[in-house]
């Protein structure tokens, strides 16, 4: 086993820096995922800097919902850049070694994005709460400084809430191994190779996710339970259709999010032993929902759509006018 070890204070040896081995079982030639991984990361760079493009230039888009997704596009490609270039460093370069300051921050990271994502699908479920079931008082509720008040808690709560997760992780005593077969620092696959007893960072974790996302979730279900039952009380069959069909990609990303939580937690909490599934859907869960989101968000809103093409009309205009003079 690769390994640096310093003498610590309690006579105890101390790693001082990790070796994330990649996808546990394939190492020989897990480096052949490096291609669709780094096509799914820039398909989301690209795709969210569209959508914010295109929400800022076009007049008809500037709406508290569009506001919302423009917010989401940002975390979702800060998630992405949290993960991605170590792991593209490990299958292009080799660099498997992480400094326990990096690892921990990294922890850090994918923490705070991904409460600040779940924060976002509830301001956005609230958001819709408030245009189907209180249309005319929407204008007044959902306004400007709402959405820069919701924007600023949600930063807030995740960047301080998930501060111990980390500094938790930091007080273990890692003394003999240092090898973490994943592709990034998750906190209970880096608290796993600890020494002393690490039930703090698990019950910590859990209360943490509970108190955040669980929150989140509670919240969001109750909207659309509200949602529901406003919709169904509608006469028209057109107008059920229409109020759901607003909804249905907020949804569908909600569905998709809470589902793979759930599942890498449980596969954490129950001590397995590290396998390539639950790895790689860690992995796959900090970069499909960053360019799933646009992709599901343009296919299903009309208004986007439009926008994408005036985008491109503008920026096909320009280019014909710098090419005249030239010519």
């Amino acid at each position: 086993m690769s390994m640096s070890l310093q003498v610590s204070n309690s006579s105890k040896f101390q790693v001082s820096e990790f070796i994330l081995m990649g996808f546990p079982g394939i190492h020989s030639w897990q480096h052949w995922l490096s291609l669709p991984l780094a096509l799914l990361y820039l398909s989301a760079i690209g795709a969210n800097s569209l959508i914010l493009i295109t929400i800022c230039q076009d007049s008809a888009l500037q709406q508290p919902m569009y506001h919302f997704l423009g917010i989401l596009s940002v975390v979702d490609m800060g998630l992405a850049t949290t993960i991605m270039p170590k792991i593209r460093a490990i299958f292009w370069f080799d660099a498997k070694v992480i400094s326990l300051p990096e690892c921990f921050a990294q922890i850090y990271a994918i923490h705070c994005f991904v409460g600040m994502e779940s924060g976002i699908f509830l301001c956005m479920a609230f958001d819709r709460y408030v245009a189907i079931c209180h249309p005319l008082r929407y204008p007044s509720i959902v306004t400007n400084a709402l959405i820069l008040k919701a924007t600023l808690f949600m930063v807030f709560r995740n960047g301080l809430v998930v501060i111990p997760v980390p500094v938790l992780a930091a007080q273990r005593n890692y003394c003999f191994r240092n090898e973490i077969e994943h592709c990034l620092c998750s906190n209970l696959g880096v608290t796993r190779l600890a020494c002393d007893d690490r039930r703090p960072n698990s019950i910590c974790q859990l209360v943490l996710a509970w108190l955040g996302m669980g929150s989140d979730l509670s919240l969001i279900i109750l909207s659309y339970t509200l949602i529901l039952r406003s919709v169904l009380r509608l006469n028209s069959a057109e107008a059920v259709s229409k109020a759901l069909s607003t909804c249905t990609s907020h949804l569908i990303l909600i569905l998709f999010f809470y589902t793979v939580v759930v599942v890498i937690s449980v596969t954490h909490l129950a001590e397995t032993k590290a396998t390539l599934i639950p790895v790689l859907l860690n992995v796959l869960h900090n970069i499909i929902p960053p360019s799933l989101n646009p992709m599901v968000y343009a296919l299903r809103t009309k208004e986007l759509r439009a926008g994408f093409q005036k985008v491109f009309c503008l920026s096909l205009e320009k280019k014909v006018r710098h090419q005249r003079p030239s010519s």
